[in-house]
């Protein structure tokens, strides 16, 4: 299961659990990379409507394997693989994998089968997690922390497959309890699940921001959160909104420990995390992608520079010193980034100590 606490402390521990665990952790913890690409390389075949997610049906070792390369690594975070749905036929979000219930549900598996496979996605996590720590804690003198699990929830522009998370516009018919109503089922499966924390991913506008501070305080939710939004040039929400816009509907919020960005170009980062420090008193979470950039219309990858190892470590503890607690890779980062970043945050962490 996730962090237990007693109802009188429910309100303390949402954001200090995380906050506690982030000392713990040197004043900065690692989040996990990219997963489609490590899937691959493992002889993965993910050409299916399904994307990735058919690993969670057909070969579920291979994300075991994953996540476990992400823990040697150096990552304090794994977040599951139950990120979209199966309309989708390209990398977005954080793990690229797909699994919301109306995907599945679309490729023809029943309802229980769906939410079968979302406790599959934070049982196979949880799993890598214990025995990876069981194994470890026994060396003398290890670095690694007990990772947590952050259970992947996509946007549902995401799940539309139209590029939308990355425009913010889901038309004129999609409403407040619209989108909550999306979100409602799966957030319900992976909470009873028991993962650590919540991460809400690659939010594109306001909307979609306060329907997911809404459905915590509805369901109740007593597991940190992160919300995590995507950017397209590095000054606003892709919707056009202003953060501060997209943050006040987060900032009353108890049930969320955490906000920032993910599956943007890493040279946006720094110059968020300035602003987002001026618009909120949550930590602040950041896991840019590689700077190659993603046309979500068109599904392709298109030609740019990327940031190497190298250019994350020298990155990233400008992050942390700006004001991130918590620092990862989003698509087409790897295990070797998470290695990088890993390194030079906790060598940093015990320079500053």
């Amino acid at each position: 299961m996730g962090i237990v606490f007693e109802p009188k402390e429910v309100e303390e521990h949402r954001v200090g659990s995380l906050e506690n665990f982030i000392e713990k952790a040197g004043g900065c913890a690692v989040i996990d990379g990219g997963f489609a690409t490590q899937l691959e390389l493992h002889g993965a075949s993910i050409n299916d409507p399904l994307w990735s997610a058919l690993c969670l049906i057909d070969n579920p070792h291979l994300l075991s394997k994953v996540h476990l390369e992400y823990l040697e690594a150096g990552a304090d975070i794994i977040v599951t693989s139950s990120y979209q749905g199966i309309t989708f036929l390209g990398f977005y979000g954080h793990f690229i994998i797909m699994a919301t219930l109306p995907g599945f549900i679309s490729r023809g598996l029943s309802l229980e089968q769906g939410e079968k496979l979302l406790e599959k996605s934070v049982k196979l996590a949880t799993e890598a997690r214990d025995d990876f720590w069981e194994s470890v804690k026994k060396i003398p003198d290890h670095t690694y922390n007990r990772a947590l699990v952050a259970a992947s929830i996509g946007s549902y522009g995401a799940y539309l497959a139209d590029g939308s998370e990355y425009s913010g516009y889901y038309g004129p018919d999609v409403d407040l309890n619209k989108v909550k109503d999306f979100h409602r089922r799966r957030l319900q499966v992976l909470v009873e699940a028991g993962p650590d924390l919540l991460a809400f991913e690659t939010i594109p506008n306001k909307l979609e921001a306060q329907a997911v501070a809404e459905l915590l305080e509805e369901e109740n939710v007593e597991i940190p959160s992160w919300v995590c939004f995507s950017s397209v040039d590095g000054v606003n929400a892709p919707s056009g909104e202003s953060f501060k816009e997209c943050l006040e509907v987060l900032n009353t919020s108890k049930r969320i420990a955490a906000v920032g960005i993910n599956c943007a170009p890493p040279q946006f980062v720094h110059d968020l995390i300035k602003k987002f420090k001026e618009l909120t008193g949550k930590v602040i979470v950041v896991y840019p992608n590689s700077g190659e950039i993603w046309d979500g219309v068109a599904k392709r990858w298109l030609p740019s520079k990327c940031f190497n190892d190298d250019k994350f470590k020298v990155f990233a503890t400008r992050w942390r010193d700006s004001g991130a607690k918590l620092i990862g890779g989003c698509c087409r980062t790897t295990p070797s980034t998470t290695r990088a970043l890993s390194k030079v945050l906790k060598q940093s962490s015990l320079a500053t100590n």
